[in-house]
């Protein structure tokens, strides 16, 4: 599943679209996680793609009289593409340019993903308006997150995976930062001190800040808009390295389920 770098890496390669004019909406298949608005081919033909913004996972594409929410999925991803590619199975929807022959293509095999249409205020819609703060925004910090945390019985990595907690730790990402913090993930909440709030909180924001400018994790079909893989894999520390040794201290890499998720630490450096 995209996380939050990715989606970021996604916004970011959209913005050659910027102050471009719809010329028109192909849309293929209608049923994703919500189904496609039928009217969007007219409502969006000759608007001017005015902002790319994100909020948590979902991409803002504010058009002049509204704006696109897209939420990636499971498996959906964005390409820019010129009129002469040819179609993939999977691609569902088409936005058109009239300049630089530039299409929005949406491919999604598992079509939970979803395209939502509206006119209000985008940060208002039920989706996004409960959402936790940005990671990488002054709002999250220890002293915001210590309060989040101290009547919570869950695990650690469960509760900073939680889009109400703070947006966008997903499971790859909360591995990352929790083995960077020396802290072991499934340590009950409200028994994690101060001190190491502090630590987890600098961990989160600087694991989000590199994966984003390696352009995100390519584990299985992730790519940026033209099709090139993400290189934060490969520095990856704990998440998929079961029996692997620990960069720190050689010692193999555990692995847990929590949650239904797997989640990898190490016994030695992380307590």
């Amino acid at each position: 599943m995209p996380e939050l770098p990715e989606v970021e890496v996604t916004r970011l390669g959209l913005k050659p679209l910027l102050k471009l004019n719809v010329e028109k909406v192909v849309i293929r298949n209608y049923s994703l996680r919500w189904p496609i608005n039928s009217s969007l081919p007219e409502v969006l033909k000759n608007q001017t793609l005015l902002d790319l913004s994100r909020r948590g996972k979902y991409i803002l594409a504010k058009f002049t009289s509204g704006t696109l929410i897209i939420h990636l999925g499971m498996s959906g991803r964005i390409c820019l593409v010129s009129h002469e590619e040819s179609l993939n199975k999977h691609d569902h929807l088409d936005i058109q340019f009239k300049k630089n022959n530039l299409i929005l293509r949406y491919h999604d095999p598992r079509r939970f993903g979803s395209i939502i249409w509206t006119e209000d205020d985008p940060y208002s819609h039920k989706l996004i308006k409960n959402l936790g703060p940005e990671p990488l925004k002054k709002e999250f910090n220890a002293e915001y997150l210590i309060v989040r945390l101290k009547n919570k019985k869950q695990c650690i990595k469960n509760a900073i995976m939680d889009s109400h907690v703070v947006v966008g730790v997903g499971n790859i990402y909360a591995s990352e930062a929790l083995y960077h913090a020396g802290i072991r993930p499934h340590r009950i909440s409200k028994k994690i001190s101060m001190k190491e709030i502090v630590t987890l909180v600098q961990s989160i924001k600087n694991v989000i800040k590199e994966a984003i400018i390696k352009g995100g994790s390519t584990m299985n079909d992730f790519f940026d808009v033209n099709g090139e893989n993400g290189y934060f894999q490969n520095d990856h520390k704990v998440y998929d390295r079961e029996d692997e040794p620990c960069f720190k201290c050689q010692f193999p890499i555990k692995q847990l389920k929590l949650g239904q998720r797997s989640s990898f630490f190490c016994k030695k450096c992380q307590k």
